[in-house]
């Protein structure tokens, strides 16, 4: 019998075995679940049926959770744990509620003294700055880089600063077809004392994570052209 709470469940970040990524106790738990507060509903039944083939899609309720999603249709959802239903979360990629919407409702969770229980997953963020070499200590997540000219530039002017005077890495995220125009720009425009990590296709078959000093990167003959990729700046 599962407890009542509200399951943060990873999921994986590249298509790759189920088990290479996650424990055991996450696979069998999702068969014992019955709603599901997700980002995506195609990719969260695709995910489940790889968790277990014999689970019936069509007997679960599922809750969608965007940038689409009405602020006052979140606490709703809820109802079936408030109910005494366990209920299971799932992002596109990764951990639940990391730079995902699903951190809305564990708000509403917490507020209302719901448990909520997160379970043990991949996360890019954690796993690229692990591989990078840089300051765990001390880091921050900005998401993606601002697209128009002078707001950017704003942007790599502010992460070095933070890394310089703050001691602080500095990771974030971009559009995947332009990953190698981002690569460009970077090693073209930020100041030589820089590191640069790129961490590509993290747990995937292309799986590639690398620091080098941010000019050496004008060198590197690697493709990045639409795999997920993380970026990270450090000194």
């Amino acid at each position: 019998m599962v407890e009542t709470a509200l399951y943060l469940i990873p999921v994986q970040l590249s298509e790759c075995d189920l088990t290479s990524v996650l424990p055991a106790r996450n696979i069998a738990l999702v068969g014992e679940l019955r709603h599901f507060i997700v980002e995506n509903v195609r990719t969260a039944r695709r995910f489940l049926k790889k968790c277990d083939r014999n689970i019936d899609i069509d007997q679960l309720t599922f809750y969608e959770l965007n940038r689409h999603t009405a602020p006052e249709d979140i606490a709703g959802y809820l109802a079936p744990l408030e109910a005494g239903e366990p209920m299971g979360v799932l992002s596109e990629a990764g951990c639940p509620a990391i730079a995902d919407p699903g951190a809305d409702v564990v708000a509403i969770a917490q507020r209302k003294g719901l448990k909520v229980v997160p379970l043990v997953g991949p996360s890019s963020i954690l796993m690229g700055l692990m591989g990078s070499g840089f300051n765990g200590q001390s880091f921050a997540f900005l998401g993606y880089l601002p697209i128009e000219a002078a707001a950017r530039a704003k942007a790599l002017e502010k992460m070095t600063h933070r890394i310089m005077h703050e001691d602080q890495t500095q990771i974030f995220i971009e559009t995947p077809y332009r990953n190698n125009a981002l690569i460009a720009e970077l090693a073209k425009k930020l100041p030589s004392k820089l590191k640069l990590c790129v961490a590509s296709d993290i747990t995937g078959a292309q799986e590639r994570i690398e620091t080098r000093p941010v000019r050496a990167w004008e060198k590197v003959k690697a493709d990045f052209n639409k795999i997920p990729t993380l970026f990270l700046l450090y000194k």
